[in-house]
């Protein structure tokens, strides 16, 4: 029975580790088990049955998020009993919290009753926001070194610069042991906002902060723009610009996830990050083993074609070893985009979402 119990697969993926020697970020798909975490290597478009590495539970220690790395915030830090780190990005925010919680809860099942008893006499969670001192929090946000990172955003085809969104506070404050939890956090930054410390940037936060109840007027949201109440004096007033790229990053976020794609020229296949934006409708994926946030591609859905291919042989146009799960879209130009999902389901729900905006 416990044998079957190991057995069981709790979730997997595609996560991009970085590597212990060189230090490089590569693309790996990642099955959670009660007790260990297994990771496999892609060759091309299939995964190898060979895994690659292995993971131990018991005993490590999780650090969610881990923001040492400035443009990758959707990391989680393992830590394993022995003392050896684990750096894993995700695709989204939505992920990383998923990922976090289902191995923080294996976790915990393999801890001994008396690490149980610790951990239930620790204080309870929000009594010890009352000792916060809020010009203490401002001044470590202002650190130069740790303190919260501020860049341009992008809304509603405006880019904002000198801010930061709720997400990445939020983050910030939980990293720092400022707070537990996410919703103290909330309430933290709701306090800086309504002491004068923080002002809201954009459309978003500030409907937030007309409409919400007092202490929940911040929002944990990736699109709520925030800046430090005088760093517009400092820096200058707030700028608007407008650009190509700027109005396609600007639509909606409809999905995110990794998807193998395969490649025009080459006919290799990469493992890519997806983005789908609604109004207007694009679709863009960037290169995840790289730290730029720029995407390496892009389309618009305009006049886009999309349709799943049989899982039968390999279509015409499609090269390499297949796994199946492929779909294809066409764009206005003719140009094809051969794309491979994880599984039947994932598949689907993408061309569900492309369609809704074709």
């Amino acid at each position: 029975m416990d044998m079957d119990k190991t057995n069981v697969i709790v979730r997997e993926g595609f996560l991009v580790k970085r590597g212990h020697l060189v230090h490089n970020w590569k693309a790996r798909w990642f099955v959670l088990m009660p007790d260990k975490l297994l990771y496999y290597k892609y060759d091309g478009s299939k995964r190898d049955s060979c895994q690659r590495g292995t993971i131990l539970l018991k005993d490590c220690v999780i650090t969610c998020p881990f923001l040492e790395y400035e443009n990758r915030p959707l990391v989680i830090k393992l830590q394993t009993k022995n003392g050896v780190d684990h750096y894993l990005e995700t695709c989204s925010r939505e992920e990383r919290d998923d990922w976090a919680a289902d191995i923080t809860a294996a976790v915990d099942k393999l801890r001994t009753a008396e690490d149980r008893k610790v951990t239930n006499q620790q204080a309870p969670a929000g009594s010890h926001l009352r000792d916060i001192n809020l010009s203490k929090v401002l001044d470590s946000m202002y650190d130069v070194h740790s303190g919260i990172k501020m860049s341009n955003h992008v809304e509603q085809g405006c880019t904002y610069s000198n801010c930061f969104s709720g997400s990445a506070v939020v983050d910030w404050l939980v990293f720092m042991q400022l707070t537990l939890t996410r919703t103290e956090a909330m309430t933290l930054a709701s306090a800086l906002l309504e002491e004068g410390f923080l002002r809201t940037v954009g459309l978003r936060s500030v409907e937030a902060l007309r409409t919400a109840g007092l202490g929940q007027q911040f929002m944990d949201d990736s699109t709520a723009l925030y800046s430090f109440s005088d760093s517009l004096k400092k820096r200058g007033t707030v700028k608007t610009e407008s650009s190509v790229s700027a109005v396609e990053l600007s639509g909606k976020l409809i999905k995110r996830g990794y998807l193998l794609k395969q490649g025009h020229r080459r006919k290799n296949w990469k493992v890519r990050l997806f983005v789908l934006r609604s109004e207007p409708a694009f679709i863009h994926y960037y290169d995840p083993t790289k730290d730029d946030i720029s995407p390496v591609g892009g389309f618009s859905l305009r006049g886009c074609l999309v349709s799943s291919l049989d899982d039968n042989g390999v279509p015409s146009g499609v090269k390499g070893k297949i796994q199946g799960n492929l779909f294809i879209i066409i764009t206005q130009s003719d140009t094809r985009y051969f794309i491979q999902a994880p599984t039947h389901q994932v598949k689907m729900d993408w061309i569900d979402a492309i369609r809704e905006l074709t």
